[in-house]
């Protein structure tokens, strides 16, 4: 049965659409079966992060609405299977409604990561619903700390209690100035334990948006793929002076 995982911040402008797929290629890399589902409603990415929109059919909002079956929804992102966001809300969108449907998926893969939207109401509380576990993505300043912190809240309120935090576009020199939060106190005002420091890389910026994989020596690459070790339950220690 599949490890469902909502990649979750507290405000956008975190990089976790970006994480999202880094992590589903960095798992997939490793022979899991990976699902992606995009859980933000109107602003959905992932088929455009993984270059997979002309192929897209259906979405979820069609499996809820019996308008497809489960299969038919999915659609092949380069060894990576996608679940797309519908582009309009509905009423027809429930937490139990969310529940039954990804459980149509739970046997064939491995992996579920889902996309969660940035903030806290409205569909945040569907791609929360359909987990078992959470990764909380922040970038080191107070305002995306406390956000975080207020996003990790809501997911305990939901259920979800296995959570873990990711302090994505990481700037070490930014930190040992005081610029930004450092590692410790960014634990702290969270309140989520450490899985992973993913470090500022230009080559996300430039290259996942165009649906490029990142080149084997992109520091964010070993770092998602640190990460996707970690999840599977290996013993990687973290080396800051490396980031």
């Amino acid at each position: 049965m599949a490890k469902k995982i909502v990649i979750a911040s507290g405000k956008g402008g975190v990089g976790k659409s970006s994480l999202t797929v880094g992590l589903c290629r960095a798992l997939a890399a490793r022979g899991r079966r990976v699902l992606a589902v995009d859980c933000d409603l109107g602003l959905r990415s992932l088929d455009l992060l993984f270059q997979a929109g002309d192929a897209l059919v259906f979405d979820w909002g069609d499996v809820l609405r019996g308008s497809c079956d489960a299969q038919q929804a999915l659609v092949d992102a380069g060894g990576i299977s996608l679940l797309a966001a519908p582009l309009q809300e509905s009423a027809d969108f429930t937490a139990d409604g969310m529940r039954a449907m990804i459980g149509n998926y739970e046997d064939d893969f491995d992996f579920i990561l889902i996309d969660a939207p940035a903030g806290v109401v409205g569909e945040f509380s569907l791609a929360a619903a359909m987990a078992d576990s959470a990764l909380v993505v922040a970038t080191a300043d107070s305002v995306c700390l406390r956000s975080a912190g207020r996003a990790a809240d809501c997911l305990r309120a939901a259920g979800v209690a296995d959570l873990r935090l990711i302090l994505n576009r990481f700037h070490r020199l930014a930190v040992e100035n005081s610029f930004l939060t450092n590692v410790d106190d960014a634990i702290d005002r969270v309140g989520v334990q450490l899985i992973g420091i993913v470090p500022e890389d230009p080559e996300v910026t430039f290259r996942l948006p165009k649906g490029e994989p990142l080149p084997k020596k992109s520091p964010a690459k070993r770092a998602f793929e640190r990460i996707a070790a970690r999840i599977e339950g290996e013993s990687i220690p973290l080396k800051l002076k490396k980031i």
